[in-house]
Parts: structure tokens; sequence; C-alpha cells
């Protein structure tokens, strides 16, 4: 491949992250330039995988998606894939990292997940969807932010996707309700704290959602903290990056307590002056 060419295809990957999440763009786009482009097209790859299952089409026709989206993924590993930005991309990104392609393939069970969608029943089942769909990410980008291995980083990134993932859903209650016809709260939680599907379905913020909320919310903060302190054993290149990214999403469980919970009629999220804070802080305490 020559150098035009490979330029352009990790631009074309740098357009979706930019286009799709200003938080992963701003955080990443701090690494040197090969570990950026490298997460851009992990990025690319899983937003394709995300986009099968979320689009506007019909069930069959997202399931079809996501299948096709497996067969390439199984051309690939063979060393056969399509001529495509995307594929190229990763193809670099193959022959400079050592990656393992189990955890793409992860992505997609995640995917599968959604189009097949049952409400979670326990905080354990929420944790494995969460494995699936974002822990699966934490375990594709470990090659590049550490290049030393390490077996005992694995826990930690999975960790930090699983965090990510729950304040997602933290974030998205009402979105995910009203526009997908999903809920992501555990069951055996909504009973735990006497929060009904009808509460939701009215756009109740009262004393029971907020404990409800709040006892997701703990947990992926004692995720995120459990990540933080693994943060030294990861290349030096790549620290604040991964600090920016989970302090960033972190910050997204304060701007909805900020909005008195409301996450059922309004979309939180983390202004770019609050970001700069953040770095400002990480910088600090580096």
């Amino acid at each position: 491949m020559d150098t035009e060419q490979m330029q352009a295809d990790f631009a074309y990957c740098k357009t979706i992250i930019k286009q799709h999440s200003k938080s992963f763009y701003y955080a990443f786009s701090q690494l040197p330039l090969e570990k950026a482009n490298a997460v851009y097209a992990i990025y690319a790859f899983c937003r394709t995988a995300d986009d099968c299952a979320d689009s506007s089409q019909p069930h069959t026709e997202k399931l079809e998606s996501l299948q096709r989206l497996k067969q390439e993924l199984d051309l690939f590993r063979d060393r056969a894939e399509a001529d495509h930005p995307l594929w190229r991309a990763l193809r670099r990104v193959f022959t400079d990292y050592e990656m393992d392609i189990q955890p793409f393939y992860d992505q997609l069970t995640g995917q599968l997940m959604d189009l097949n969608f049952s409400i979670p029943k326990t905080m354990d089942e929420l944790e494995s969807y969460s494995y699936y769909v974002a822990g699966s990410v934490g375990l594709m980008l470990l090659p590049i932010l550490a290049s030393k291995p390490s077996a005992g980083l694995r826990p930690s990134v999975i960790e930090l996707g699983i965090a990510m993932q729950i304040t997602n859903i933290l974030r998205d209650v009402g979105e995910d309700f009203h526009k997908k016809q999903r809920i992501y709260l555990p069951e055996e939680e909504m009973k735990r704290f006497q929060y009904t599907q009808a509460d939701l379905y009215h756009g109740h913020i009262n004393e029971n959602f907020v404990n409800l909320w709040e006892r997701l919310a703990k947990h992926a903060e004692s995720l995120y903290d459990q990540f933080y302190r693994s943060i030294h054993l990861f290349d030096m290149d790549s620290r604040l990056p991964l600090s920016l990214s989970a302090g960033v999403y972190r910050g997204i469980l304060d701007a909805v307590r900020g909005n008195d919970y409301d996450c059922i009629s309004m979309r939180n999220y983390i202004s770019k002056e609050k970001m700069t804070k953040i770095r400002a802080a990480i910088g600090t305490c580096s």
C-alpha cells in the first residue's frame, strides 16, 4: 500500500470518529499519529458494527448487515479482506501491532445481543453485555496502548470498557427507552428500588429512580477507580489519552447529577470547556 493511499484510509476512519464521538476523538487525538490512526481504524470498525444494530432498517435487514460484516471479518481473518478503506486501515494496524482478532468477533456478538434484545435481569447480565459491546473495545486497543505485553492489563481495559458502557446507559435512559424500546437497567435492580417501566414511560424522576441510577453509577465509578490503579502500566504516551477518555466519560455521570438526574427527557454531555478542565486537572495530578 502506498503512503498516499494509507493516509487516505486513515483519514476516512478519522472522519468517522470525529462525526460520532467528540469525546473519544478529543482523548485519543492526543496520541502520536501512528497510534491515533490505529485507534481511529478500530473505532471505525466498532461504529460500523454498531450502525448495523441501531439503524432504522427493519430487523431482518439489520441482521443481514451484521452477518455481512461478520463475513467481511472472516475474510479479513483469512487475509482476503475487501478492498475498502476500513479493511485496508485495519490490515495496517494488524501489521504494526500484535493484535488479537477475537475481540472483534466479540463486538459483533454484542451487537447481535442488541438486535435480539432482552432486558438484563441482573447486574451480572448487564456486565456480560457491556463486555461484548465495550470491554471488547478495550482489548482491541490494548496492544496499541501498552506495547509491553501484560496479561494483568486485560482486566483493566475490560473494566474501563464496562464502566463506559454503564455510563452510556445512564446517560441514555430516555433515548434508549423511547427511541429504541430498550431498557438496560437490570430488572432485579428496578424491583429492588421499586421503579417500574410505567414510571419510565411517564418520565418519573423520583427518589426511587435516583437511588436506582446511583446504584449503577457507583458501580461504574468503582470500575473507573480500579482502572486508574493500573494507568502507570500503559505506555507513557498513552496515559494522558486514556486518563482523558476515562475522565471525560466519568464526567458524564456528574453532568447527569448536575441536571437533577434528568436522563429521560434531555441529553447530557460534557462541553469542550469541561473537557479542557478535565485535561488540566489530569496534567496537574500526573
